[in-house]
């Protein structure tokens, strides 16, 4: 109950002697619960919503290629997907200084894949989301 006050929402109980007792979770229209992959890069953790993620996969070394305009690519069932290497967006430090060193996480928005390189998969949870525009400045890459 504490959390869900936190969070703008509250908790109302209402019980009847020999019908039962009915819970009612309350939260504001400016939140939302999201299915999420919790991934680790460096010592931070990121949540990718599940259902912008396609498959994650340990990269093969020769699947690994650079191409004029695209950058660092990965070849995945025919396709050449664009890297974006997370520690390198952020400027974190991580173990994983090579591609095939860490995860990648190939994800599809608006029509587009793109293989998100992270340093482990830690695992499927749900979040409650907020919007970050009317509490925190925008901050570029991050949404």
């Amino acid at each position: 109950a504490r959390n869900i006050k936190a969070l703008g929402g509250r908790v109302d109980v209402e019980s009847e002697q020999g019908k039962g007792t009915r819970v009612t979770v309350r939260l504001p229209l400016t939140l939302a619960i999201l299915d999420g992959l919790s991934v680790a890069v460096g010592e931070e953790l990121y949540i990718l919503p599940l259902a912008c993620i396609v498959e994650s996969l340990q990269p093969a070394p020769q699947d690994i290629n650079t191409i004029a305009g695209l950058g660092r690519t990965i070849r995945v069932r025919g396709e050449y997907l664009p890297i974006v290497a997370l520690h390198e967006l952020f400027g974190l430090e991580t173990q994983c200084t090579k591609v095939e060193q860490g995860i990648v996480v190939i994800i599809e928005a608006d029509g587009r894949k793109t293989a998100l390189l992270v340093d482990t998969l830690v695992g499927q949870q749900q979040v409650v989301i907020k919007s970050l525009e009317s509490n925190y400045r925008k901050v570029s890459g991050i949404s």
